[in-house]
């Protein structure tokens, strides 16, 4: 969420207090990722304890704090992310009609701001790596969706292409976002049923399901000192085939991750050799993403709550997927590497 949200002070400090013991909290909002169901904050107490909160609407699921909290504490795998418990043991709170979760302030930057190192890209690969060998126990996996292969995205993508083409209004952001989009329809159209034919392919298949972030992008990747980095938004969990995750390694999500050196230097860490990547598989989730983007920069415009900066923001990267070198252009050479 990029746009502060309408929450007092007071009412920050008074959760934060009563859950966790933290007082005299200075609560500083960050504008932050693309996802307007959530907020995050920094949070300053007066012990010189520095944590980070992130707040939910809309549809929690104890998953997103459990699974994290089990990969890391249980399985000792330190990049994972976990949130801290509060003063009861829980490891969220419910208040103001939020779902709260308090977790350890990480000093760095994200990999969109800052080039993982070698040995970062090889801590990273190794951990990913260790949360895909992970076999978690039934009551938390049992809690987690499983890949399905949906055409939820791609039926929605399509509902949007049909309502374009009555010529639809807007305001001037509006106008720009289905400018664009004429310019780019034929393509938009063939990365929809790229989509829905790898799709079919993969239905036939047994699926080998293992616990996914599942939006392991850049911007999801915390780089600091000293070679340490951090694995966090856990919001999309999911068991799914692998590649759910390594279709983000050498992607381009965001103009990021996209040469080939970054890529092996993972894979090496990963442990997987290139014959064990199904590329088929890859290929699915690269165009997948794509749809599912699309549908929800389409949603956001056409928002009557979004703000003008959230609107503006989603309208640039829509506009970005389709430079040289990103997830569009990769997503091609993806699926001309199968055909």
């Amino acid at each position: 969420m990029l746009t502060p949200l309408d929450l007092p002070h007071e009412a920050i400090a008074q959760c934060l207090a009563g859950a966790y013991k933290l007082h005299d909290i200075r609560a500083e909002f960050l504008p932050l990722g693309a996802d307007v169901n959530s907020a995050v904050f920094r949070i300053d107490a007066n012990d010189g304890a520095t944590c980070f909160l992130k707040l939910r609407r809309n549809g929690f699921d104890r998953s997103v704090v459990a699974v994290p909290a089990f990969l890391h504490h249980d399985k000792g795998i330190e990049a994972v992310m976990a949130p801290l418990p509060t003063t009861g043991g829980q490891l969220s709170v419910q208040g103001h009609g939020f779902d709260w979760a308090l977790y350890p302030f990480f000093e760095g930057s994200n990999g969109f701001e800052r080039a993982l190192t070698s040995r970062q890209w090889v801590a990273l690969g190794a951990a990913v790596g260790a949360i895909h060998r992970t076999e978690l126990p039934e009551a938390l996996s049992a809690a987690l969706p499983r890949e399905r292969y949906d055409h939820h995205w791609r039926e929605g993508v399509r509902r949007y292409q049909r309502r374009f083409i009555n010529d639809v209004k807007g305001d001037d952001i509006a106008m720009r976002f289905l400018a664009f989009w004429e310019e780019h329809a034929e393509e938009i159209d063939n990365i929809v049923y790229r989509s829905e034919q790898l799709a079919s392919i993969l239905l036939e298949r047994p699926p080998q399901l293992v616990p996914c972030h599942s939006d392991l992008h850049a911007g999801n990747v915390l780089v600091g000192d000293d070679d340490r980095l951090a694995i966090v938004d856990w919001d999309t969990l999911i068991l799914a085939p692998k590649e759910r995750d390594l279709m983000f390694i050498g992607g381009g999500v965001g103009h990021a991750w996209n040469q080939p050196h970054e890529e092996a230097l993972f894979h090496e860490g990963y442990g997987a050799k290139k014959e064990d990547i199904d590329a088929v598989a890859l290929a699915y989730y690269r165009h997948e993403r794509i749809v599912k983007d699309l549908l929800e920069f389409c949603d956001q415009m056409f928002d009557g709550t979004a703000s003008t900066q959230d609107r503006e923001e989603g309208l640039r990267q829509m506009q970005n997927q389709f430079l040289p070198d990103d997830v569009v252009a990769i997503a091609h050479r993806s699926y001309d590497a199968i055909t």
